[in-house]
C-alpha cells in the first residue's frame, strides 16, 4: 500500500488544499501530497499564468490542452495545480515561474527548491479574478 508523506507545508504547518477544481495532486485529492512513488515530486501548489503555461508547452508538458481521455480539461491562467518541483525550479531559472501558494506547497518541495525561491513567487491562492 502506498503511504503518503506527512501532510506538512513549507511553512511547517498543516498542508492546505491546492485545488479541487480542477482536481489536482499526485493522489488526485486536491492536495500536493507526495510519497516515495511520486517520482516527479508533484509538491508545488502553483497558480498558473499564461506565460508559464506557454513555457510548459514549449518544453514538452502541455498543461493547457484538454485531454478528455484522461478526464483533464486543461489548465488556464488562475488555476491552481500541483506542479513538479523540478519543473517549477526550471521555470524559475528561465524567468517564467508561476505564482506559488506556500500554505498548499508540500515541505518535500524543499528537497528541490529553496524556500527563498518559493517565497519570491508567493501568492495567497488561486486568482480566479
Amino acid at each position: 500500500m502506498i503511504q503518503k508523506d506527512k501532510e506538512i507545508n513549507v511553512l511547517g504547518e498543516p498542508l492546505a488544499a491546492c485545488s479541487n477544481e480542477p482536481l489536482t495532486g499526485f493522489f488526485r485529492d486536491g492536495h500536493c501530497n507526495t510519497c516515495a512513488e511520486d517520482r516527479g515530486s508533484h509538491t508545488v501548489c502553483a497558480v498558473m499564468t499564461a506565460e508559464f503555461l506557454a513555457y510548459s508547452k514549449y518544453v514538452g508538458n502541455d498543461l493547457s490542452t484538454p485531454r478528455p481521455e484522461f478526464r483533464f480539461a486543461g489548465l488556464k491562467p488562475g488555476d491552481a495545480w500541483c506542479l513538479c518541483a523540478g519543473r517549477f525550479l526550471q521555470a524559475h531559472d528561465e524567468g517564467c515561474a508561476p505564482k506559488v501558494n506556500l500554505a498548499a506547497t508540500h515541505a518535500r518541495a524543499l528537497d528541490i527548491v529553496p524556500l527563498d525561491v518559493l517565497e519570491a513567487h508567493r501568492t495567497d491562492g488561486p486568482d480566479k479574478g
